[in-house]
């Protein structure tokens, strides 16, 4: 019998939808991740929703940014009901890890604007904490760069959806390394 081999990844690109952005009173409600090869093609995708305390959400999800975003806080409510308690979420995503990455390395953490998400994966997820390498590939800082250097302006959608923020700021680092080329 042959055996299936998989992929190794060397990317994780992850975004998390929380309550809000304090690290010591909000909590996760969303987590997406896309593994991806250096050359940005995906090989597997995670998606998972939280379940926190409706009471909880009430409190900490109003505001401006939820008031002008109302329908992403409805989305996140409605979704919550069915969300699993955020230790399971961690232990799921650390499997999907382990499956698609090589368990003697730490993993290298992508996205847009990582390091508030990176504060709550320390806080909440401590096991998931240890599997990240200290150095994390933030596409905020490419994005800087070619906005106020080079007036490049990428402008992605912004869906406040875990997955579909991925899938943007992976776009973006894209468009970015076909202008380096140049």
């Amino acid at each position: 019998m042959k055996k299936t081999t998989i992929a190794k990844a060397d990317l994780l690109w992850l975004d998390m939808e929380m309550t809000g952005l304090d690290f010591e009173r909000d909590r996760v409600l969303e987590v997406g991740a896309i593994a991806t090869n250096w050359k940005l093609e995906e090989i597997a995708r995670f998606t998972a929703a939280v379940r926190v305390s409706a009471r909880l959400m009430k409190k900490r999800m109003q505001g401006e940014f939820w008031d002008e975003n109302s329908e992403v806080r409805d989305r996140l409510l409605a979704q919550n009901s069915s969300g699993e308690p955020a230790k399971a979420v961690e232990e799921n995503l650390i499997k999907f890890l382990n499956k698609y990455f090589d368990r003697k390395q730490p993993i290298i953490m992508a996205g847009n604007s990582i390091w508030n998400d990176r504060r709550f994966i320390e806080k909440y997820w401590p096991k998931l904490y240890k599997k990240l390498h200290y150095r994390m590939l933030d596409v905020t800082a490419w994005k800087l760069i070619f906005e106020n250097k080079f007036g490049s302006k990428f402008t992605k959608p912004d869906a406040h959806h875990a997955i579909e923020d991925i899938e943007g700021s992976i776009a973006e680092l894209k468009q970015y390394l076909v202008k380096v080329k140049k």
